[in-house]
């Protein structure tokens, strides 16, 4: 069956239907990465996107439900140069077309998407349509296509209410604006308990929960949308409590305390983005997947310094917060494309919260030992 890309601009690619046949109206953003295509697919930080791979060969490996970062895919298109009808993995239990087709995903293959990236680069994302109608107009479409916004998409991937990932470590509660399995991997691998949040949970809940730290997640969309969960994770910041920020949860932790975002011309998609962190100097291959970043010029120097900037641009890739046991990057550092090149933050993030229970327990000591000698 045939289909159609058409652009905002008005430029049109033809091609092959893939997964669900329906019309789809969305924001088209490209991911450079070569390989973890399900990973790409599974990533709530998609929804409201409709996903360009620029690699020209997808679905090779097929299918492991194992490696789903969620319960579901969430792009709401998926846009590929070739895509491999019979993938050879021994792990491999589906192919990625029947994949689409299961959850109702449009797609489009056979374009030239070398052709489509260049246009995303020089002119910045843009929306798009999907559609198998042959007879479509354009002086129709253009118009629902600059209409076209994202909006408020957190809400549609965040869990709907509070679950416990067991572990006999410190307690950390994971805020989830739309997380991925491997931030729950990566906690529980290091012993932690792990308390996941519905995204509008209000921060006196969390903190009666007395966690040892906190975790905001990745997530979808415009942050300044945010604009509820920004009052509470402010909140969370005056805490005290050790907190850790991926992604959007970087974003909105700057936007609580006096920094400010844009939208970038077409964003960090990828597995192969070069990070440095500037406290050792060293330099890491990230995961990325991002279409709004933090402007360093609004950081308060007072209250945080850029901990992390990107390679290639020099755009902030994270924060390291002066007074406050807070820390945030804009890459997945539980992604590991590496291979696990930035995990090694999680075990900073767990310092923290042994620095944290460690001063817990000294001024716990000092009142005993200040009512004893009142005793006496």
């Amino acid at each position: 069956m045939k289909a159609f890309l058409i652009l905002e601009d008005g430029t049109v690619f033809a091609g092959t239907s893939i997964g669900s046949p329906r019309e789809v109206i969305s924001e088209i953003v490209f991911n450079t990465s070569m390989t973890g295509y399900l990973e790409v697919l599974t990533d709530p930080s998609y929804a409201g996107q409709a996903v360009v791979m620029t690699y020209p060969l997808i679905g090779n490996y097929g299918i492991c439900h194992e490696d789903m970062e969620s319960a579901k895919p969430w792009p709401d298109g998926y846009i590929v140069r070739e895509l491999s009808r019979m993938p050879s993995n021994f792990r491999s239990e589906d192919t990625i077309q029947n994949f689409l087709s299961i959850h109702d995903i449009p797609g489009i293959c056979g374009i030239d998407t070398r052709a489509l990236t260049k246009i995303l680069r020089e002119k910045g994302t843009m929306n798009g349509m999907i559609t198998t109608n042959e007879h479509f107009e354009l002086s129709e479409v253009l118009p629902r296509l600059k209409a076209y916004n994202t909006g408020k998409v957190v809400e549609k991937v965040t869990c709907t209410e509070k679950y416990v990932v067991p572990g006999d470590g410190y307690r950390v509660a994971l805020m989830d604006f739309g997380t991925k399995r491997n931030i729950v991997r990566s906690l529980k691998e290091r012993g932690c308990q792990v308390t996941v949040y519905p995204a509008f949970t209000a921060a006196e809940e969390i903190l009666e929960d007395q966690p040892d730290g906190i975790m905001l997640s990745n997530g979808p969309g415009d942050p300044k949308e945010c604009v509820s969960i920004i009052e509470e994770v402010r909140k969370l910041y005056d805490s005290d409590v050790p907190i850790f920020a991926i992604c959007l949860g970087h974003q909105l932790m700057a936007l609580a305390t006096g920094a400010d975002t844009h939208k970038m011309k077409y964003g960090h998609r990828g597995g192969n983005h070069p990070v440095k962190d500037l406290k050792t100097g060293r330099v890491y291959i990230s995961s990325q997947n991002h279409g709004y970043v933090v402007d360093m010029d609004t950081v308060n120097p007072k209250i945080a310094e850029i901990g992390f900037i990107n390679v290639n641009d020099g755009t902030t890739e994270g924060l390291r917060y002066k007074k406050k046991p807070v820390f945030t990057t804009q890459y997945h550092p539980e992604a590991s494309p590496g291979p696990h090149d930035s995990s090694y933050l999680f075990d900073e993030f767990l310092s923290m919260m042994e620095k944290s229970r460690l001063k817990q327990k000294e001024k716990a000591d000092m009142k005993m030992t200040e009512g004893d000698n009142g005793n006496a």
